[in-house]
């Protein structure tokens, strides 16, 4: 993963969750902006799985690299924006914006568990 990507995807989670973290402490309902960020959270990883693919298949991975760990981690990080949002949705309090923020937390620690697995060159 390059260290460029890395280090944006995780600024844009950790904006994410914390605009939704404040939507939620100012006990507002999941606002359009909260949802737009965790949307961005995924547009950033769904390129992050591009990325990685077609470095994958380049051979531009070092023999370190556990690959199928790899994008275990990077498929559950694509499916936890995702199902922060459905429930968000589906569940229409202000305890929603938190879901919503550990969402994005959670990308954010995956990302760095992802960067630890896919070391520099």
């Amino acid at each position: 993963m390059p260290d460029s990507l890395y280090f944006t995807l995780s600024a844009v989670a950790i904006v994410a969750a914390l605009i939704t973290a404040g939507f939620g402490v100012a006990k507002r309902l999941p606002h359009i902006a909260g949802l737009v960020s965790l949307a961005a959270v995924e547009l950033g990883l769904l390129v992050l799985l591009i990325t990685s693919i077609a470095m994958a298949a380049s051979s531009q991975v070092s023999q370190k690299v556990s690959l199928a760990e790899y994008f275990i981690y990077l498929a559950v990080a694509l499916l936890v924006p995702v199902l922060a949002v459905f429930w968000a949705l589906i569940e229409r309090v202000f305890w929603s914006n938190y879901v919503l923020a550990v969402g994005a937390f959670t990308v954010f620690v995956m990302l760095a568990r992802m960067h630890i697995l896919w070391p520099s060159n």
